[in-house]
């Protein structure tokens, strides 16, 4: 783990990587990236400054799972729930997801980090969907960290829209009812190909899961904070991972 000393400045957490152990990293972590509002409204700040300054988060979070080998990072950006937020918070998220990808790509790629979404993004702007066609493309090669972003995303529609495609390739006779299976339902999923998240983040103190990855966390271990989306950092990061290596996962049997 020296090569990750050198990545960090800050003392705890230097002295929480040397507490990490390696076997144990977790191979796929899902955050919920919650308080964004509540963050910029403690500060007499619009939402929009919330959302903003969210993305420094979100960069040193990226940076540190690609350092610690985590494989897999989902993130829950934009939910189907969210078109319900006033018309001008939409359109700032929007035109911040433009423009992280417009910004941040090179950087992420020169990582080998691969760009993937989840949800239904057709609903997006078309400004929106340029950058992530470009992002996925110039990034799809890449086999480090792969980076799920969930937007226009529902875990209840998900399930739904997998049932009638599985229904519709019954009545296709493409498949079998005797063939319905766990893997096969995963496998119509947003996220097939990609294992369930060992690990389901949240901060902001809120906890609940929000209509995310519902099929995915059947045995996820959670992590909440109290801590606003923007002030999240690696450090917290680390400590998720340090909670988490000192469970016992049982996946409903004993030991």
């Amino acid at each position: 783990m020296d090569f990750l000393k050198r990545l960090f400045t800050k003392e705890d957490i230097r002295k929480n990587l040397e507490r990490i152990d390696p076997e144990k990293i977790p191979k796929h972590i899902a955050i919920i990236m919650d308080g964004n509002g509540r963050w910029a409204t403690k500060r007499s700040l619009p939402r929009t400054a919330g959302h903003k300054a969210g993305i420094e988060a979100l960069r040193d979070v990226i940076k540190t799972c690609s350092n610690l080998r985590v494989q897999y990072l989902t993130l829950y950006a934009f939910s189907t729930e969210n078109w319900k937020r006033p018309e001008e918070e939409v359109s700032a998220l929007m035109n911040l997801l433009v423009y992280y990808l417009r910004n941040e790509i090179q950087e992420l790629n020169e990582n080998n980090v691969r760009i993937n979404t989840i949800g239904d993004i057709s609903k997006l702007p078309q400004a929106a969907l340029v950058e992530i066609e470009a992002a996925q493309k110039l990034t799809r090669e890449n086999d480090g960290l792969t980076v799920s972003i969930a937007l226009n995303y529902g875990g209840r529609l998900e399930i739904v829209n997998a049932i009638k495609e599985i229904c519709r390739k019954v009545k296709n006779q493409e498949i079998e009812i005797e063939e319905i299976d766990e893997r096969l339902f995963s496998d119509h999923l947003y996220t097939r190909g990609i294992p369930d998240p060992d690990l389901v983040i949240r901060p902001s103190g809120e906890l609940r899961i929000s209509n995310f990855l519902l099929w995915q966390i059947a045995y996820s271990e959670f992590w909440f904070s109290k801590i606003f989306w923007p002030d999240f950092n690696g450090k917290y990061l680390v400590d998720a991972i340090l909670d988490y290596q000192e469970r016992d996962r049982r996946y409903g049997g004993t030991k």
